[in-house]
């Protein structure tokens, strides 16, 4: 099993164990099986549920353990590409598509939680968008009128009015006025306690270990001992899908976070905002519905998860470091500290749909940092494909594209 968090992150110490579910014992049957119960496997459930699929939900670890619990949250509809070189690759179609997708996932996740009763502090922010260094404002510049030729609601800042504003020392900025942030461990345990009640099936602490593609479905043996038929089967496995697949389709990463006490002291208006930077590794920071500031960044490549644990210490620093050269007035008291992995891949966009090679199957992978956004969208997006009705951004999310 990949380690993919280190230390404890905040989310598992400030909600604790939400609801606990038991491992599966004895064989079962259902329509869709969902593979992952984290936000994006929480999120596809959610789906099918709706829809009316009698379907079962399985991770191998505790609900939401994995990427969920070491995520920051920040929900944006700017993709790790920026649109400007993403219309180049892909054409401008397709790439202001995937940026409204991910915009509108935000307002679909703000109903959803309201449909739903969750308590995982969702919140609509503005997003900054800043150039730390003077080279990058050129290109930035160039991002802020691409954005706003394709009708996002976006606002270039100079110099003096971000320090004016938020406190931030940075030598321009894109305001965009859609973003949001939300605790999404809290989420994918009560969007799953929702659809319990509703007759989804969850196993937690049960492993799939091997997949059997038969000529109608699918038949999924366990570590428990138990089998489970399903006439389809989902995987909402993050970047770990990546082991069981032929081609190579992401590159994985290490990321850190910090977050401090409460009470810390910062702009009030930061409170209503997430921030990230151009530079590579980009910083990020957001407060928390608590005041708290949540600071992360410093990604690497990810080699094995004993180094990337021993480097905790040394990034830790590094983002005190880089906070205070951006925010010099913010006063930062660490009071947890944690690391994660992700995927990346080459255009910043997910993969969702099926695979030429997995028969009955479908793959939800929403990879960066949009995986919250890309979850929602792609959710729909397999029910969809599911009756015969391929999205539009199916094409552009394709395996072996």
């Amino acid at each position: 099993m990949m380690d993919i968090r280190s230390n404890e992150p905040f989310w598992l110490v400030k909600n604790g164990i939400k609801h606990a579910y038991p491992s599966l014992r004895e064989s079962a049957t259902c329509e869709v099986l969902v593979v992952g119960a984290g936000i994006t496997g929480a999120l596809m459930a959610h789906a099918l549920i709706k829809k009316g699929y009698n379907t079962i939900l399985i991770d191998k670890r505790e609900i939401a353990y994995g990427s969920t619990s070491a995520t920051t949250s920040m929900l944006q509809y700017e993709i790790d590409v920026p649109l400007y070189q993403l219309k180049e690759l892909i054409g401008e179609q397709g790439a202001i598509a995937s940026y409204k997708a991910c915009r509108d996932a935000i307002y679909k996740l703000e109903n959803l939680v309201q449909e739903v009763g969750s308590e995982c502090s969702f919140e609509k922010k503005e997003s900054v968008y800043f150039a730390g260094k003077s080279k990058d404002v050129a290109w930035l510049k160039k991002e802020y009128e691409a954005r706003k030729l394709a009708g996002f609601e976006v606002k270039w800042l100079e110099k003096k009015e971000i320090k004016a504003i938020y406190g931030l020392l940075a030598e321009g900025a894109i305001l965009s006025a859609e973003g949001g942030s939300v605790d999404a461990f809290c989420l994918a345990h009560d969007l799953i306690h929702y659809n319990v009640e509703k007759g989804l099936k969850v196993f937690d602490k049960t492993a799939l270990k091997k997949v059997k593609y038969e000529k109608n479905g699918v038949t999924v043996l366990l570590d428990t001992g138990a089998e489970i038929k399903a006439g389809k089967i989902i995987y909402c496995t993050g970047y770990e899908t990546q082991n069981m697949l032929p081609d190579k389709v992401v590159d994985l990463k290490s990321t850190y976070a910090m977050i401090s006490e409460r009470g810390d002291v910062h702009e009030k208006i930061c409170e209503h905002t997430l921030f990230w930077n151009t530079d590579k590794p980009y910083l990020y920071m957001r407060t928390t519905d608590e005041g708290r500031m949540l600071v992360g960044g410093e990604d690497e490549n990810f080699k094995n998860a004993i180094r990337r644990d021993l480097l905790l210490n040394k990034k830790r620093d590094k983002l005190m470091k880089t906070l205070k050269k951006y925010l010099p007035e913010t006063k930062f008291i660490e009071d947890f500290c944690w690391c994660g992995t992700f995927g990346e891949t080459k255009d910043g966009l997910p993969y969702i749909g099926a695979h030429p090679k997995f028969p009955d199957s479908y793959f939800l992978l929403g990879f960066g940092g949009n995986g919250i956004t890309f979850s929602v969208t792609g959710a729909d997006m397999i029910t969809e494909m599911m009756e015969g009705r391929p999205d539009l951004l199916s094409h552009y999310f394709r395996f072996q594209r």
